[in-house]
């Protein structure tokens, strides 16, 4: 990669990283492969539905939340309520919209994200939506929405790690901002076309490998490359996972 495109594009030097381009490549047949099950050329309202559940419970648990859903539809865990808005705002109708937000105006989908996963965890509604004051990251969040809105063309499992990564390391937002990392995370992945109908569930493997999950997020953190390439390996994994997870939910729906 010449010298030229890695200062055009900010993140491309990323690719240099050992296993990380194959890794995205993975991740991207894998979800590829999976919009094109037969259960989901037709039926994936379903199935994505299915998807965002489970995402949902999933990402609270991350975070320290409670996996008990009530038949009524409410929660007892803040945590878990939190995560599940996040979820069905990032479903059927409600998705199309929201990604179209995230594709014009990043922060504004960030804010609205924490306003979702954070309305029972703060006592000062004022505080909904409204990122650290911490020094940097404004100027971070800035920056972000640029790599999100074209400032790089490196591919989407890849920029879905930064976007993630960046969010947890910069404890961007002061409540919730894990449900809100791991949510931006998808939109990258709708947005971009990667998994336009959310039907993966990465979540799963990110609770399953949680400690590898915490441990790497710091690591991408620090910035050293072998971190930050292992941090992005993991999260393609974690995509190529979801889409496994999608399939078997595909494969139930189709039996069914």
């Amino acid at each position: 990669m010449s010298s030229e495109t890695s200062a055009a594009d900010p993140l491309a030097p990323l690719l240099q990283l050992p296993g990380v381009r194959e890794a995205a490549d993975r991740a991207r047949d894998a979800l590829s492969a999976v919009h094109r099950h037969p259960a989901n050329l037709r039926g994936w309202d379903k199935t994505a539905t299915e998807a965002s559940w489970r995402a949902g419970r999933s990402s609270a648990a991350i975070d320290g939340g409670s996996v008990d859903l009530r038949r009524d539809g409410d929660f007892d865990d803040p945590v878990l309520a939190g995560a599940m808005r996040v979820a069905q705002a990032l479903d059927g109708d409600a998705l199309e919209q929201f990604t179209g937000v995230f594709r014009r105006a990043p922060a504004q989908a960030f804010a609205r994200l924490h306003m979702l996963a954070a309305a029972g965890l703060v006592d000062d509604p004022d505080e909904l939506g409204r990122p650290s004051s911490a020094p940097g990251v404004a100027g971070r969040l800035d920056l972000l929405g640029q790599l999100v809105t074209g400032a790089t063309a490196v591919p989407a499992p890849v920029l879905a790690a930064v976007v993630h990564g960046e969010l947890l390391g910069l404890d961007a937002f002061p409540s919730a901002n894990g449900v809100v990392a791991r949510a931006a995370s998808r939109l990258v992945c709708t947005s971009s076309g990667l998994d336009p109908h959310n039907l993966g569930v990465p979540e799963v493997t990110w609770l399953r490998r949680l400690d590898d999950y915490r441990t790497l997020s710091a690591r991408f953190a620090e910035g050293d490359p072998a971190g930050v390439g292992a941090w992005i390996v993991l999260c393609c994994e974690a995509l190529a996972a979801g889409a496994a997870e999608a399939r078997s939910i595909a494969d139930a729906a189709r039996a069914g």
